[in-house]
């Protein structure tokens, strides 16, 4: 299924193509585990927006659960599992910030109302009760009445620059394949395949 001889971003962009084609539900959906200073693991599901750099760019606050991981270790792994075809990518890399040109040209895109939020909210922060939440939305609505949204600071991307992609085909019996490309130290692939 997997042909060694090319680059393992070209499998992705097939492979997440197809799942697309086959209106796998959020085909671009994707665990992102990250570890915080004590040690102490966090999933979570974020959407890839784009594959560029060499690397695969995720958006977020970076003040969040994810962001304070991702500053205390930038090693992170991403998973996409789309069961209906028995297949899944799994990318372990170092999560870098992108520009923050790169950051205010992505939220420009954004509907209002999850620019508003990127404001209003102190993601992954207690808060006392949903209401807070709701007057605080209310109160950037005011604030940015008749403008443009400007991208917070506290708000912007990381690429996942990889050091290992797995891409895994289920197959019966349990004995699924695992196609493997490894980073080596003059920025090629090892390829090989693991046992399942």
């Amino acid at each position: 299924m997997i042909d060694f001889n090319k680059d393992p971003f070209q499998h992705f962009d097939r492979l997440i193509k197809e799942a697309m084609a086959k209106q796998i539900p959020e085909a671009n959906a994707m665990s992102v585990a990250t570890v915080d200073e004590k040690g102490v693991p966090s999933v979570r599901i974020v959407y890839l927006k784009e594959v560029s750099k060499g690397g695969f760019v995720f958006y977020g606050n970076y003040n969040s659960h994810k962001g304070k991981d991702i500053e205390t270790n930038p090693i992170v792994c991403l998973n996409f599992h789309w069961p209906a075809i028995w297949q899944q990518i799994r990318i372990t890399g170092k999560a870098e910030k992108i520009s923050a040109a790169e950051s205010d040209a992505y939220f420009a895109t954004r509907a209002r109302l999850s620019q508003i939020g990127a404001w209003a909210s102190h993601q992954s922060e207690e808060i006392p009760d949903i209401e807070w939440l709701s007057r605080r939305v209310q109160e950037y609505e005011k604030q940015f009445d008749g403008q443009v949204v400007p991208r917070p600071p506290h708000w912007g991307g990381w690429r996942v620059i990889p050091t290992e992609i797995e891409f895994w085909f289920g197959l019966g019996g349990r004995l699924h394949e695992r196609h493997i490309y490894q980073r080596t130290e003059d920025g090629g692939w090892k390829t090989f395949l693991r046992s399942p």
